[in-house]
This record gives C-alpha cells, sequence and structure tokens, in this order.
C-alpha cells in the first residue's frame, strides 16, 4: 500500500516545516529520567558486554555513564539473562549509580515479563515478539488476519499489566529489517508496514490505559527511516492516539566516519523538524563512544532559536512517506538521471601542481604519463579567481568566478559561477553555451529572479543558507521549484570551519543529507573554511576530508553508491564475535568493491532481517561458527571464523561482483 499526497491532505508531519519546534507529547517516567517534549533529548546507548557477566556489565556501564549516557539498554536475550539484570541494578546502585536500565527484548516473552519487574523500561520488537520470521508470504483474509491479533494480543497483555503494575516504561520499536511475515504479506516491505507493526501493539496498550510508552521506527536505511517516522506521527494523529515520545536511531550505521554521517542523515533530518526526544547513535565502536557523537547531534539544537524567519508552508508539495528524486532537466552532466554531482571547493586553495589534486581523487600517474581517479574522484572543482596552471584530467572540470572565466582565454571544460545581481547584469553578454553556475540565497533566487531564467537550458543553480535553521530554509527553496515546476538542476553548498572535528560530519550530513533523502539535490558542494594562516598543506588535508564527507553523504542519503557499504550492528550482550575486529577485517579485503552492501550481524537477531537490503550477509551462529547469506538467504552454515572472509570473497566471486583492489583504479 502506497500512501498518496490526496490520502494525507496536507502532508504535514511535524509542528512546522519552517519554523523550528519540538513535537508536542506526553510525558513518560522511565525511573527518575521522565522523557519527552517538556525534557531535553535524551541520550542512550546499550551494552556490548556479555549480561551473564554482571562485573564486566557494570564496569562498561560505569564508561557510558560517565561518557554522557543517560538511559542504558541491557540485551535479555532468555530468563536468565533478565535474573541477571537485578544484580547489575545492584552493583549499579552500591556504586551511587542509578542510571535507569532498559531491557533489549527479541523472541521471549517470558524474558520481558520478568524483567519488567526489574529495570526501569523494556524494549519490544513487534516483529519478532510474538512471531517467529520464516521469510513466508502468506496470503491472510480478514478473518485469518484478525485471528493472528488475536493471538498476539493474548501473548503481549501480561507484559502490558505487569509495566503497568511496576511502574515500567515500554519501548515499542519497529526495525526495517525484521518485520513479521504477517506484516510484510499484507502491507510490503514499507514504511507503512512498520508503522503499522508498532500500532497493533499501541492499540492493545491504550486499550488496557497504559501510556508510559516511548516508539521507535529504526532502518539501516536513511530514506526508510526518515519515511517511517513522519508517517507514525501522522498516523499517531489521525487515529486519535497519544503523541508519544519517539526514541530516533539509524540501525547499523556502521563505524568511524561512514557510521557519523548515516547517522546524522537519518537522525539529524528529523531533528530538524522537531521529532524526537531520545537518541542512541548505533556505531560499530565501544558503547562509551556513541553518547558523544548522540550529543553532539541533539546540542546543536538546543539554541536553535530564535532563527531567520522563513516563509511557512501551509501544504508540503512533496509525498514526504516515499521517496522520489525531484524532476530536472539535464544540464551538461548534472541533474535529470545523473548521479548527483560532487564540487571540490578550492577557492582558497590555488592549486600549485599536479599532486594537489590527489586531495580530490585524481592522481597523476608519470609512468605510463595519464591520470587516475579513485572512486571519490570529485566532478568539478571551483577554483574561483584561482584557475588552474594547468591541463586538468577528462574526469575532472573547473568552475571560475565569472569574472575570471570571461578573462581566460581557454574555456573548455571550464565553467563560470555568477552571483545573482551579476547574472542579471552579465547574462546579455558572455556566458557559456554549455553550463552556467548561479550562486545565491533563497532571498537573491526569488520569484521574479528564477521565473527569468526557468527555461534555461544551460543554467544550474547553487543555493546556500547563512540561516541557523539551515536545512528548512533550503528545503523551502526546493518546495518553491517544485510547486512553480521549474526543472532547473541544483547544487546544495553549505561551508563549515575546519575546527568542528566530528561536529563537521554530523553538520554536513544533516544539512544535505535531510534534503538528499526527500528527493532534492543534483550536486554537493561541502566548503572548508579556513582559519588566517592555515598552511597550504593543511588546506589539502581538509579538502581531502570535505571531498570524502560529500560522497559518504550522498551514500548515507542512497542517491550516488561510490564505496563499499558495510551494514555492521553496534555489538551487544548477543554478540557472537569482536565486531569491531571482524568489521576491521572483512573492511580490509572488500573496501574496493564499489556498490556492494555487506551485512556483518553478531547474532540471528540482527541477522537476515536486520541486515534488510545488504547483498551479502556474514552472521554469527555460533562460537566460532559464521552464516554466510546472499540477500536474505543462507548459503553456507557453520563455517569457521578463520575461514569465513575467505569464504565471502569466493561468494561473491561466484556472483561476478569480485574484481581484485589493483583493478578499481580507474584511468581517464
Amino acid at each position: 500500500m502506497i500512501i498518496t499526497p490526496s490520502e494525507t491532505k496536507t502532508n504535514l508531519y511535524c509542528p512546522s516545516l519552517t519554523a523550528y519546534e519540538r513535537r508536542k507529547t506526553i510525558t513518560i517516567h522511565i525511573g527518575d529520567l521522565p522523557m519527552g517534549s517538556d525534557y531535553p533529548i535524551r541520550v542512550q546507548s546499550m551494552t556490548t558486554v556479555d549480561t551473564m557477566d554482571t562485573q564486566g556489565s557494570i564496569d562498561e556501564v560505569v564508561r557510558m555513564v560517565d561518557s554522557g549516557c543517560e538511559y542504558v539498554r541491557i540485551t535479555a536475550p532468555s530468563v536468565k539473562e533478565a535474573q541477571n539484570l537485578e544484580n547489575i541494578r545492584n552493583g549499579l546502585h552500591k556504586m551511587g549509580i542509578h542510571v535507569p536500565l532498559i531491557a533489549d527484548i527479541h523472541f521471549t516473552p517470558n524474558a520481558a515479563e520478568l524483567a519488567a519487574r526489574i529495570v526501569e523500561k523494556v524494549r519490544i520488537n513487534p516483529g519478532n515478539y510474538a512471531d517467529k520470521k520464516r521469510f513466508e508470504i502468506i496470503d491472510y483474509t480478514d478473518a485469518s488476519y484478525a485471528a493472528e491479533l488475536e493471538r498476539i494480543r493474548e501473548k503481549f497483555i501480561p507484559l502490558v499489566k505487569i509495566c503497568k503494575e511496576y511502574g515500567t516504561a515500554m519501548r515499542i520499536g519497529t526495525n526495517h529489517g525484521s518485520l513479521s511475515d504477517r506484516i510484510l504479506s499484507r502491507y510490503g516491505d514499507t514504511p507503512l508496514g512498520m508503522v503499522e507493526s508498532a500500532l497493533e501493539f499501541l492499540r492493545i496498550c491504550e486499550e488496557l490505559g497504559y501510556f508510559n510508552i516511548a516508539l521507535s521506527m529504526k532502518s539501516s536505511n536513511t530514506q526508510v527511516m526518515v519515511e517511517a517516522y513522519r508517517l507514525l506521527v501522522q498516523r499517531l494523529d489521525q487515529e486519535g492516539l497519544k503523541p508519544y515520545p519517539l526514541h530516533l536511531g539509524v540501525t547499523e550505521a556502521g563505524e568511524a566516519e561512514d557510521g557519523r554521517i548515516k547517522s546524522a542523515v537519518g537522525i539529524g533530518t528529523l531533528l530538524e523538524d522537531g521529532l524526537g526526544d531520545t537518541v542512541r547513535v548505533s556505531l560499530t565502536e565501544a558503547p562509551e563512544k556513541e553518547a558523544p557523537v548522540a550529543r553532539a547531534l541533539i546540542e546543536r539544537y538546543t539554541n536553535r532559536v530564535p532563527h531567520q524567519p522563513i516563509e511557512p508552508v501551509e501544504t508540503c508539495p512533496i509525498n514526504p512517506f516515499q521517496y522520489t528524486r525531484r524532476e530536472t532537466r539535464e544540464v551538461n552532466n548534472i541533474g535529470h538521471l545523473n548521479v548527483p554531482r560532487v564540487i571540490a571547493d578550492y577557492s582558497a586553495i590555488p592549486v600549485q601542481n599536479l599532486a594537489d589534486l590527489k586531495s580530490i581523487g585524481h592522481f597523476f600517474l608519470p609512468v605510463p604519463d595519464k591520470w587516475a581517479m579513485n572512486d571519490l574522484g570529485a566532478d568539478y572543482i571551483y577554483t574561483g579567481k584561482n584557475p588552474v596552471p594547468f591541463m586538468l584530467p577528462n574526469g575532472l572540470k573547473e568552475i571560475l568566478d565569472y569574472e575570471q572565466w570571461a578573462l581566460h582565454p581557454e574555456k573548455n571544460n571550464k565553467f563560470p559561477l555568477f552571483e545573482a545581481t551579476e547574472w542579471t547584469a552579465k547574462a546579455g553578454g558572455l556566458i557559456s553555451e554549455q553550463l552556467n553556475f548561479i550562486v545565491g540565497n533563497i532571498h537573491s533566487l526569488d520569484l521574479n529572479f528564477l521565473e527569468g531564467i526557468r527555461e534555461r537550458s544551460n543554467v544550474v543553480l547553487v543555493i546556500l543558507s547563512e540561516n541557523k535553521h539551515a536545512m528548512p530554509e533550503l528545503r523551502r527553496f526546493f518546495y518553491k521549484l517544485v510547486t512553480l515546476k521549474i526543472k532547473l538542476p541544483v547544487i546544495i553548498q553549505r561551508g563549515y570551519e575546519t575546527d568542528l572535528g566530528d561536529k563537521l560530519t554530523l553538520y554536513s550530513a544533516t544539512d544535505i543529507g535531510g534534503l538528499l533523502v526527500d528527493g532534492f539535490g543534483d550536486g554537493a558542494m561541502v566548503s572548508p573554511r579556513f582559519p588566517a594562516e592555515t598552511l597550504h598543506d593543511d588546506k589539502l588535508v581538509a579538502a581531502a576530508a570535505y571531498n570524502n564527507i560529500a560522497f559518504g553523504i550522498l551514500q548515507a542519503a542512497r542517491t550516488r553508491m561510490s564505496k563499499t557499504e558495510y551494514i555492521s550492528c553496534p555489538s551487544c550482550g548477543r554478540t557472537l564475535f569482536d565486531l569491531q575486529e571482524t568489521t576491521a577485517m572483512i573492511r580490509k579485503h572488500t573496501e574496493h568493491l564499489k556498490g556492494v552492501k555487506i551485512g556483518i550481524m553478531g547474532c540471528i537477531v540482527n541477522g537476515p532481517g536486520e541486515m534488510a537490503d545488504a547483498d551479502y550477509g556474514y552472521v554469527g551462529m555460533g562460537k566460532d561458527k559464521i552464516a554466510l547469506y546472499r540477500g536474505q538467504e543462507v548459503i553456507k552454515r557453520s563455517v569457521t571464523a578463520a575461514k569465513a572472509v575467505e569464504e565471502l570473497i569466493e561468494l561473491i566471486r561466484e556472483d561476478g561482483r569480485w574484481i581484485e583492489p589493483s583493478e578499481r583504479e580507474v584511468l581517464v
């Protein structure tokens, strides 16, 4: 079932699409730390130590709390782990640590019922709480579907009554990759299916007068994740259900920069619209590494208001619950069916020699006297007033400020950048027949200006914003183009200081990725802002980082696949091998496989379902035993860990998708 714009009335899913405002929610009580819109956005994470290791779990919780974690989730895969939560809690209390604990439950209602009497909150996954996933398509009649709901009700009601009696909170947490066969059969693998999966359980809670509930809609696919949360909020309102707090997270985000980018594209996009009351950043790293990243995302909104006003939106002109790329015309190699392009900003980095282009993925090889480009080779280089003093490789085109371009004797593969006012003054004179860039903000690129260039077949816009509420202002510009049916391609440009650390990755991924997941943007330019007296070599290092971030954002938003994607879970007490070490080992052997998606899961809970749309899977199934998947189908079972990577490579080779690392370079 597809939700169409007409069915969603105004398509609004948050308090405002242009003015920052937290979505109003009820307050839920999790121990002594309440959650909801009347309180700050909370931070949580999850332990990785075996839950039966009491002291190890306590020590890890202490590290997590010290890093800023406010809620701690611990897996309880069976009754024995649920029982041991009491020992962990008591040990923490003896140390004076009263952080609320959350039991993570999959498959085992009896463990949930026990844990609900011990800890402050239980998390259930409606996809596997009362169902066993067999990946079967079942043709349900209305009567048989109703019978299934009644069966779920009977299994779920005891937990609800216990939570109500003990004052225990609950998170009903849907995961995209673990929807039940029943939901998949009726709704498909869709955001609507995710929402309905949670609502089935939520309706039972409300019937029983139990409201101490948070909701989540997690996915490793950022587009699906964002769409599902939006649809959930709207469905709660449509059905007259209470506005429950939202727990935000991107599952299996991965590690390092890629994991941070992917998390920010999903979580940051929702935070921009005032959605979200607690955040968990799922990284394949030590759990104490997660809370600072979540905090950096959250703190950006502490002082978001007041911000410069943005023209309100009464009706969203797109369907925010289903991805569709904005329709544009093709200008040179930008727009229409072309992948979004990456423009490297070298306007403050004068190019001095051939080696200066290594930072953006272009390499000159003296032997055989050719240029080579890797998968992160920029498509354009913006040099401003400093033209490159040598012939560029064919895979790289140059953008110059208009006045410099007009004076330059060589105009092959060189294109002008106009300020909006400059275009108005100069457009009757010398311009490029192929491609002209016009840069401005939502004010300079106003209605009159846009109407004047509407039919230009050689113009690409570059939109920027200095508004504190930048992403919604840029999105407002795209809404205008959609409403006016203007098909000019648009490059999204954002500038950031070079001393932001992790915040550079998180902010840029939110600002640009939040537009890409709505189908907006035909390219990205992430511009470095250097402190005075920055050395040339340091500028080149920054250029490489900003270029990599731009490609990472496009990949995380699922709009341009330029490298291998790793869908790796963040580890927990269920994990059957060292996830960080294993992920690093698999990455070492496969990171050259452009566009291949590999799921690395610590156990069967995060196995074939949670990998969602991975091409291949590496899943723990027992001590020193690995199962290898092609998609969601098990291909090899009980492979020893020592041979599993070799067997994974062989599986990729059988499918004709393996190439040797040395073959990855592309001569241009």
